[in-house]
């Protein structure tokens, strides 16, 4: 999303309120130095001030100009999730809805705005229709367009009765129809919740993100205490000693600024919200900010077989005839009854039968053939060509069909199927008349890459666990295909739930992802739950992260979008505190100097003047924040390394970095100033 910049600046001059000011109390202290330095800079045109004016000038607009690129951070930051929110309010509309009288396609409807829709109204949408608002299907399988809310332009399948239940209002119907069961007030639907998470206008902070506010909160009370009590220090030597200048109230300001967690503090709020903001942008929403924390501190992480590690839909690997039946004519039979399949089973065999057997080039208009489209509630499909009745489906369906047809069931294709299922396959039996032409054999296969991913995981110190309820040998075999570390084999949700808590009184962090009502208690359980935006509402209310792509494999990015937030907040304020060693070397000495002469000696970076020094730091200070603004936006690079190997690179790069930058960048200005002849 692009981003005004015009509407960014201006946010950052209405953020001068000093009622947003004191969210912050670092910058806050910032900002009232800032007020007390320019009533100085007046006082200084007006009458004697205690500084020369320019000099209380420069170090006023160096300190405002502090103030402001740290609200320019965090209205660069929230100005992304605005763009979003503006992008998502373009979608929401007033559609018409036909609320039933009963859940029933026949009761009757009444046509009403959808925002005269309540919780367990009942509303029937069909083909063209957009679904209104949130809610469960009850009735009916359709297709639905979702691509205003994931962005993803191939429809999905919603059905009553399975973990695809949920819909959401502003999707379109494509195909077919549904009754719908609205699960939310006007006001309070997915989509409204979304555009105000992504605003970021409710964003609560996350608990590590609370400790730093109090820890920096700490440290600057700290320092504002030691600036404060440096005063009648220095009144008391210069007036024992009478000799000297006294500190003015300009340096101690510029003291405090330089010597207090300025950068981190300016970047805090811009580092939290650009997080969000990046997992809103990999189409996930986070529930809570804990769960984004959460994700990066995670070392178990649990993940379903089916369609989470192998592809979900399940593919045709082989043809296996019945007695007496040559493979070819189980072939012809398997792709005539498929053509009119649109599942990806159905496509798969298709594609079976022209690569392994060469059944290419058919001349379907000279077939006079009627094809039979699969449906979820015949579970078969098949074709009528001349006397031909050819069905493929599965096995009770076409069981029954065969038994109607006046036919039986084979005992060596039985035996086939059996062999099929015990290897965790899935078998769709092949008709002709009331003949059983012999079985395909499906398998759920392996996603690509998957194996790479695990060892990723692995190199973050992440133990990867199946869970699936397939039988132990089947379980094995996918196990050690995927690359996983452990698995559990027929498992049902009491298990899972047993198995979290175990994990979690060992001291384990624990992840986990689910779409169906039965997950919902392990889902509630876990430390993060990824749900899917397709699956069941009781499962979408458990979860605390909700993938609007329903992609299970997510948590992967999830997980390094925590570990980013993480690392950005820690080296961050890593760099910032490390700033502070150069600092005590450019604005003590000058400072001090002309109350304490001997400190000059610790002028080890030979800056020209007191007024220069102090002037090179506070500037230097206002820089480094803008200059670390689009580190806060774009988050550090995490690679994938153990905890220990990240943390002697962070140290090195941002904590020894953190000490050397500032030294160059202070002399630098300090020679320009003094060449300009600023002050």
């Amino acid at each position: 999303m692009e981003v005004n910049i015009r509407s960014v600046l201006k946010q950052s001059l209405l953020k001068l309120n000093p009622r947003h000011q004191l969210r912050n109390p670092v910058m806050f202290c910032v900002y009232v130095g800032s007020c007390l330095t320019t009533a100085l800079f007046i006082q200084a045109l007006i009458d004697n001030g205690e500084a020369p004016p320019r000099f209380i000038f420069c170090i006023t607009l160096s300190l405002w100009f502090t103030v402001l690129f740290s609200n320019f951070a965090e209205s660069m930051a929230e100005g992304r999730g605005k763009a979003q929110a503006q992008a998502l309010r373009q979608t929401r509309q007033e559609t018409p809805a036909k609320k039933l009288k009963a859940p029933d396609r026949t009761a009757g409807f009444t046509v009403i705005p959808s925002t005269d829709l309540r919780q367990n109204d009942w509303v029937l949408v069909e083909s063209g229709d957009f679904i209104p608002s949130d809610g469960e299907v009850l009735h009916g399988i359709a297709t639905v367009n979702e691509s205003a809310i994931t962005g993803e332009s191939a429809p999905v399948i919603r059905e009553s009765g399975g973990d695809r239940t949920a819909v959401t209002g502003g999707t379109q119907v494509i195909s077919d129809w549904l009754i719908i069961r609205i699960t939310a007030n006007p006001g309070e639907t997915f989509l409204d919740h979304m555009i105000t998470l992504v605003e970021g206008a409710k964003r609560q902070k996350t608990p590590n993100e609370i400790a730093l506010a109090i820890l920096l909160a700490a440290l600057t009370l700290i320092f504002l205490c030691v600036c404060v009590s440096l005063l009648p220090f220095s009144l008391y030597s210069v007036s024992h000693n009478a000799n000297g200048q006294a500190i003015s109230i300009t340096v101690l300001v510029a003291l405090f600024v330089c010597l207090a967690p300025t950068t981190i503090g300016g970047l805090l709020s811009a580092i939290g919200i650009a997080g969000m903001d990046r997992l809103i942008q990999a189409n996930v929403i986070a529930m809570s900010g804990h769960a984004v924390e959460a994700a990066g501190d995670i070392d178990i992480l649990l993940l379903d077989k089916t369609g989470t590690i192998t592809m979900g839909n399940r593919q045709a690997i082989d043809l296996i005839p019945a007695s007496g039946v040559a493979v070819e004519t189980l072939a012809d039979a398997a792709q005539l009854a498929s053509l009119a399949d649109e599942t990806p089973e159905g496509h798969s065999i298709v594609v079976l039968t022209k690569e392994k057997y060469g059944l290419r080039g058919r001349e379907l208009a000279n077939m006079s053939a009627t094809f039979i489209p699969f449906t979820a509630e015949t579970r078969m499909s098949g074709a009528n060509v001349g006397n031909r009745q050819i069905r493929k489906g599965a096995i009770d369906a076409i069981t029954a069909h065969i038994k109607q047809s006046g036919g039986t069931f084979p005992p060596s294709v039985q035996q086939h199927v059996e062999h099929i299922a015990r290897q965790g396959g899935t078998p769709l039996i092949v008709a002709e008349g009331n003949q059983v032409l012999g079985v395909v054999h499906l398998k759920d296969v392996v996603k690509g890459g998957i194996r790479d991913r695990f060892a990723q995981l692995r190199k973050m110190g992440i133990k990867t666990i199946m869970i699936t309820g397939d039988n132990p040998l089947t379980a094995a075999a996918i196990a050690l295909e995927a690359g996983v570390d452990d698995f559990i084999a027929s498992a049902n949700p009491e298990q899972k739930l047993q198995l979290i808590r175990k994990l979690q009184n060992e001291g384990h962090l624990v992840a986990m992802t689910g779409d169906g009502t039965n997950d919902a208690p392990a889902l509630a359980q876990a430390d993060v739950a990824l749900a899917m935006n397709s699956g069941t509402q009781a499962a979408k209310e458990a979860g605390n992260l909700l993938d609007l792509d329903s992609n299970p494999t997510k948590l992967i990015e999830i997980v390094d979008i925590g570990k980013q937030l993480l690392m950005t907040r820690g080296t961050l304020t890593t760099f910032s505190l490390a700033n502070d060693i150069a600092k005590y070397f450019a604005i003590l000495p000058a400072a001090f100097a002309a109350t304490y002469p001997a400190l000059q000696s610790l002028n080890i970076m030979k800056l020209h003047t007191p007024h220069s020094a102090l002037l090179s730091a506070v500037i230097f200070n206002a820089i480094t924040i803008v200059a670390l603004i689009p580190f806060a936006l774009r988050g550090i690079r995490y690679r994938h390394a153990s905890a220990s190997t990240l943390l002697r690179i962070h140290l090195g790069l941002y904590g020894i970095g953190g000490v050397i930058v500032p030294f160059i960048g202070i002399k630098a200005l300090d020679m320009l100033i003094t060449w300009l002849r600023i002050v």
